[in-house]
């Protein structure tokens, strides 16, 4: 399983890219597979705030809908347009082009209390 370690990550199958003040947030390669096939991302929350562990938008699969949970706390600056017409991005290129927010970052230390990729191979039993 891919789990790049210069990422972070959450229980509830998110990683966390931080560039700055800015993190990018999307699903792991793990989550997407258990979901199957994105055909929907639905993301209402740009310009508001939200909590760490809030619920953000989510991912709607052939079978089933996901809630997404923020890593963190911050703003949503931005929605990956490319997701508008190719939500399969997010199965093909979790970590790349399948990135699914831009969060501006409220409070860093909440990033200390992410996984990295060893613990979160573990969790999953990667």
């Amino acid at each position: 399983m891919n789990l790049p370690a210069s990422l972070k990550y959450s229980k509830e199958h998110e990683w966390v890219r931080v560039e700055g003040d800015v993190a990018y947030i999307g699903i792991t390669e793990h989550a997407q597979k258990e979901l199957g096939d994105i055909v929907y991302v639905d993301i209402d929350t740009v310009d508001k705030e939200v909590s760490q562990n809030d619920v953000f938008g989510t991912v709607e699969a052939v079978k089933t809908v996901s809630d997404l949970f923020s890593p963190l706390s911050g703003t949503v600056l931005e929605v990956n347009d490319k997701l508008d017409g190719s939500p399969e991005l997010v199965n093909s290129d979790p970590y790349g082009d399948g990135w699914i927010i831009k969060l501006s970052i409220s409070d860093a230390s909440e990033l200390e209390g992410l996984l990295t990729s060893e613990t979160y191979g573990e969790l999953v039993g990667a």
